[in-house]
């Protein structure tokens, strides 16, 4: 047999010098899967508390208006200009 010099492709070299490490690669993997089979598990069980339902509901929605003037965290008015104290 005839051994002959191997000469290293650059592409390959390339791609091997970026390439991530297998144990991260792995890592990632694992971590994908244990998200799936998170979502899955939630999904098959469904809400959490009896009567769970999505934002749409028919009661008027709270618009966090309470009566102060605008600026104001919401004092008694005798804190001074400083605010609530």
């Amino acid at each position: 047999m005839t051994d002959r010099p191997q000469y290293p492709n650059p592409v390959i070299t390339t791609l091997q010098q970026w390439a991530p490490p297998p144990a991260l690669v792995g890592f990632l993997a694992l971590l994908i899967c244990m998200f799936a089979a998170a979502y899955a598990v939630g999904a098959s069980a469904g809400p959490v508390a009896p009567g769970m339902r999505s934002g749409e509901i028919d009661a008027p929605a709270f618009d966090g208006d309470l009566g102060r003037p605008h600026g104001h965290s919401g004092g008694t008015g005798t804190g001074g200009a400083g605010g609530t104290r």
